[in-house]
């Protein structure tokens, strides 16, 4: 008899789909490069002679612009996660 039971769940075959939809994936995508792109924004601002001390770390894009962008990003992926496409009105 428990055989029988286990062929059946062997012939069985689940059937597979994605657990998110293309608007999803569109807005993931769209999270991520603004992610990067607030990122991109943070680096840079090293002197190439450590004795000499460059204000240009402390700049309105450095503290402000990216740190926003990369929390917008990550704001932009819950939004994503959380988006039900396929809800009807």
């Amino acid at each position: 008899m428990g055989e029988q039971k286990r062929r059946e769940r062997e012939q069985e075959k689940p059937e597979a789909y994605f657990i998110f939809e293309k608007k999803n994936y569109i807005f993931m995508a769209v999270g991520l490069a603004v992610i990067a792109l607030g990122y991109i924004l943070m680096a840079g601002g090293g002197s190439d002679n450590p004795e000499v001390f460059n204000p240009d770390i402390y700049s309105w894009r450095r503290i402000h612009l990216a740190p926003s962008l990369v929390l917008l990003g990550f704001g932009i992926e819950v939004y994503a996660i959380l988006l039900n496409p396929s809800k009807k009105k």
